[in-house]
């Protein structure tokens, strides 16, 4: 059986474009995530992993859409070929039954990585740049429930636990703190 493995990075994305080259090249299923590749703590992927038996042959677009680094690339493929099952990516013409495969596998997850990692080294010195300028404050706070003074008062007085404060407010621990240390510094009547 031919299984498929579509990766977007985000729910706005459209995965149609790899859904139709995966029913091309003869997918019979294929399984679709809406996630970043950082790792492979992805619903579908695992889904699938656990999905294919003896026999079957993974398709993916690209090998960027299966796994972002060479380690996870490689841990997957093992993974396959344990329960003999065949890897095949499309835009690198890669197929994992011929040792040359296996080569050109691991070649280009290192490219795959190196890439991620020049994108990511290109955000962070473009949010330094832009932070030198002023232009850059991170994102904006979401505003804050219309009881939070309130909760955070009677929070602060000890009539309510921190835990309940935090189920009134449906904020979590982290941000709960945050905002109301935020609060005591910057609000006259906190």
């Amino acid at each position: 059986m031919n299984i498929g493995y579509v990766r977007v990075s985000t729910e706005e994305q459209n995965p149609a474009r790899q859904q139709a080259l995966l029913r091309d090249l003869g997918a019979d299923e294929i399984f679709i995530d809406k996630a970043s590749g950082k790792n492979t703590d992805r619903p579908e992927l695992q889904r699938m992993m656990s999905y294919v038996r003896k026999g079957d042959t993974v398709i993916v677009e690209s090998i960027s859409r299966f796994a972002r680094n060479t380690r996870d690339l490689l841990e997957l493929v093992e993974h396959l070929t344990a329960k003999q099952v065949e890897f095949v990516s499309k835009k690198e013409v890669i197929d994992t039954t011929t040792p040359t495969g296996k080569f050109m596998l691991t070649i280009f997850a290192a490219v795959a990585e190196l890439e991620r990692e020049y994108i990511l080294q290109r955000q962070r010195e473009g949010i330094a740049i832009a932070k030198s300028q002023g232009k850059y404050h991170g994102r904006a706070p979401l505003p804050l429930p219309d009881n939070f003074e309130a909760v955070a008062t009677r929070w602060q007085r000890g009539e309510i636990t921190a835990k309940e404060a935090m189920r009134q407010t449906g904020l979590k621990s982290n941000t709960f703190y945050r905002r109301v240390k935020y609060a005591q510094s910057h609000i006259a009547s906190f």
